[in-house]
């Protein structure tokens, strides 16, 4: 992409930012209508979840990226996959066990898996534009 000119390569951007912005808004529609629709309250529990996910690897690894995909040695980095593996379990379980209780339909179950999915499809294509080569390296 380095024969492109400069305006291409800016309407190329605002194209991928645009694309990350229509799926989280995507996400969130399937959230609240997965309470709304069913008249349950209870998903939004999965919520509280997704804005858990990030916080160990604010708080610990700040803006390094690089920590995803490398073995280290530090016990910080080694913490902060743990509690971010088990949030994102916690994202998906929360959903099963309600179902399992009864406490929500097949319906809103559904909603919440898809959002579930939106939600990762998200932070996969942000990673992969955040990559060293600035492409989708990992998609």
């Amino acid at each position: 992409m380095a024969d492109l000119p400069g305006y291409l390569i800016t309407c190329f951007n605002s194209g991928k930012l645009a694309l990350l912005a229509i799926l989280v808004s995507g996400g969130i529609v399937f959230q609240i209508l997965a309470c709304v629709l069913y008249n349950n309250w209870w998903p939004m529990l999965t919520a509280l979840m997704y804005l858990i996910i990030p916080i160990p690897l604010i708080l610990f690894a700040g803006s390094d990226t690089n920590i995803y995909f490398t073995e280290s040695e530090s016990s910080w980095v080694d913490a902060t996959k743990f509690l971010t593996g088990a949030s994102a379990v916690g994202s998906i379980a929360i959903p099963i066990i309600l179902k399992h209780a009864g406490v929500i339909t097949w319906g809103a179950f559904a909603m919440e898996l898809s959002s579930l999915f939106v939600f990762v499809t998200a932070m996969l294509c942000f990673i992969g534009m955040n990559s060293d080569d600035g492409g989708y390296s990992m998609i």
